[in-house]
């Protein structure tokens, strides 16, 4: 029997944080929805209020598989190729 310490990361859980942004100057923002109900109002407004202050654009919302699991890796990788940040919302 082998015992696991659940309090322990395994390698493929650490993650680096990305370097922040200097400035929302001009920005391409991602949009992640969950799928439920009022998560692509939130994240539409969210995003159009900051582009009216800091100018730039958003892209199409994309949806995760399942509100309850985390967006595939491959979801994720390519977004951040296209945008300078991500908006994400849970709606209910």
């Amino acid at each position: 029997m082998e015992l696991l310490d659940p309090t322990v990361r395994g390698p493929e859980q650490q993650h680096k944080r990305a370097a922040p942004l200097t400035s929302l100057e001009g920005s391409t923002i991602g949009l992640l929805s969950n799928g439920k109900s009022n998560a692509d109002l939130l994240i539409r407004k969210t995003a159009e209020k900051l582009i009216a202050r800091y100018g730039g654009k958003h892209l199409e919302v994309v949806y995760k598989n399942h509100a309850s699991v985390p967006a595939a890796r491959e979801l994720l990788t390519n977004l951040s190729h296209e945008c300078d940040f991500l908006i994400t919302a849970a709606g209910d």
